[in-house]
């Protein structure tokens, strides 16, 4: 047996009589520091004080987070090491709640009734993998790739038996590094020795990655073939359907692993997104139902759940009219979202949309009038420009509730502001064909692709003046400012100009509305941090 005297546990359950039985478990097995919970919120705030070495969780607490949620949280705020050891404890045993659990990956699923021996047992393995597995734990809690890659090949030498895990350790430090030719030869090397789950997970996703898309779909195909209880294939092949222009498909696929695992609020929140896309307005109810009472204690939570499920009710109604029972529905739904996001403007005014689009469809058209009015008059007061796609979805709501030239302006704005990207101009093409909204950033666009073509090959002078000129015609382009500002920082140096500094912050203040969901927002702030500090 493992010397548990050390050992710093946590045993989480909303019933006493089984904390209490643990804890004693615990003690004869020599643990000496055993701290207890009874709610998901009490381990997080734990965790952010303690550093514990083993977490026995149980999954369903009643109210309030569930261990999945749990976990998830721990991880996204790296409150527990890798060294740690998670055990997830439930007396529930449906397919459903397993494979929903083991897809957040704790260290094993322990079910009840269980006793000291058992308990003893599991914990002895977990113990001594932990153990062997340190040098690459503590590689990865300092997030060194590199480390980690050498500490699993050492460990590959000493004991043949970690071998295999070690492998899956490497894949992902080389995903880490961008070695994407040795990850490739790596994964493809592991599925031609022995079928692995992970490693068809891995590789599929680098293929499309790589833009591979018949080489990924085939081998998700294939890794479905032999593991079809995996909700992770059919995630990663319902991507490239997607990416194939394959959306119904897509839909049937993901709605596959919903069967096999229903309880991931992520899966839930794609199927409702694409189930609306394809006018699968009942599925996508469904789907966004489901992510809205999951995501009520999940830090998933999103509004896009809320409005998606209120564009799927309005939506499922057709050409006729709501009943009451739906708008209720609706109303309840699009409340809470206020409710919850009460400060956020953007959020506020789009709410509005999407209850005037309910209520044109209830038989209130002069109610519905004046909340599209007033959303419209709320535009100009918004702090930051919508992401891409919501721009899109406020556009076309605008305009079918009788603001077309207000849905216009908006849409000249998106192309403005992201007119580089490809499906953000197919969206407004659908919505419009109007020349002078379409075609004002092409000479800009190109432009831009010659500057980033001359920054590739260090022709930092050629890159400036080019992205200058595309930005004269695209002053709000968020590609192009931060494009323009890079350069100048480059060519300025560690102490640049007070003119080059000048301009630069001329260009990031011009997009200062990118709202920080945005992919570049990162980015944007990393130039800000140099641009002002200068």
């Amino acid at each position: 047996m493992q010397d548990y005297s050390g050992k710093r546990f946590l045993v989480v359950d909303d019933f006493s009589d089984f904390r209490s039985s643990v804890k004693a478990m615990l003690a004869d097995m020599g643990g000496k520091d055993v701290d207890v919970a009874d709610r998901g919120e009490d381990t997080l705030q734990m965790c952010r004080t303690k550093r514990y070495d083993i977490i026995l969780h149980d999954y369903n607490l009643g109210s309030g987070k569930n261990g999945q949620q749990v976990l998830e949280e721990l991880m996204a705020g790296k409150l527990i090491s890798h060294q740690c050891i998670f055990v997830m404890v439930t007396a529930e045993s449906s397919q459903a709640m397993v494979l929903s659990a083991l897809e957040h990956e704790p260290d094993a699923y322990l079910t009840k009734p269980f006793n000291r021996a058992s308990l003893a047992q599991r914990l002895d393995k977990l113990v001594e993998r932990k153990t062997a597995l340190k040098p690459i734990l503590q590689a990865l809690d300092k997030q060194e790739p590199a480390a980690v890659l050498a500490a699993c090949e050492s460990l590959s030498q000493e004991d043949k038996r970690y071998a295999p895990l070690c492998l899956r350790y490497q894949a992902g430090a080389l995903r880490e590094l961008g070695r994407l030719d040795e990850l490739e030869g790596l994964l493809s090397g592991v599925l031609a020795e022995r079928p692995l789950p992970w490693a068809y997970v891995a590789l599929g996703a680098l293929l499309h990655k790589r833009g591979d898309l018949e080489r990924a779909k085939a081998l998700y195909e294939q890794g479905l073939q032999a593991f079809p209880m995996l909700p992770a294939l059919y995630d990663g092949l319902a991507a490239v359907l997607l990416a194939q222009g394959e959306s119904k498909r897509a839909q049937q696929t993901l709605e596959s692993a919903i069967k096999l695992s229903p309880l991931a609020i992520r899966r839930q929140m794609q199927l409702g997104k694409l189930a609306l896309d394809n006018e699968d307005f009942g599925s996508a109810s469904k789907a966004y139902r489901q992510a809205m009472e999951q995501g009520r204690t999940s830090r998933f939570k999103s509004p896009e759940n809320y409005l998606g499920l209120a564009q799927a009710l309005t939506g499922q109604a057709g050409d006729g009219s709501l009943d009451k029972r739906v708008q209720s529905e609706i109303n309840q739904a699009l409340g809470e979202l206020d409710k919850s996001y009460s400060d956020d403007k953007a959020l506020q005014l789009r709410s509005r949309l999407a209850l005037a689009s309910s209520l044109m469809k209830s038989g209130e058209p002069a109610r519905a009038a004046k909340l599209a009015e007033e959303a419209v008059a709320g535009l100009a007061e918004l702090p930051q420009f919508f992401a891409a796609e919501a721009a899109l979805k406020v556009a076309s709501q605008l305009r079918q509730l009788g603001q077309a030239q207000a849905g216009d302006a908006l849409l000249k704005s998106c192309v403005e502001i992201y007119g580089d990207d490809p499906a953000v101009m197919q969206g407004v093409a659908r919505q419009t064909d109007n020349a002078e909204i379409l075609g004002g950033g092409k000479e800009a666009l190109e432009l831009n692709r010659q500057g980033v073509r001359c920054y590739q090959q260090k022709q930092f002078d050629e890159a400036l003046a080019l992205f200058r000129r595309a930005l004269a015609l695209q002053p709000k382009n968020i590609s192009i400012a931060l494009n323009t500002a890079q350069s100048l920082l480059r060519l300025g140096g560690e102490q640049a100009p007070a003119e080059l500094l000048a301009e630069c912050r001329r260009c990031l203040e011009a997009v200062s509305v990118m709202p920080d969901s945005d992919p570049r927002y990162e980015r944007y702030q990393q130039l800000r941090r140099k641009a002002f500090e200068q």
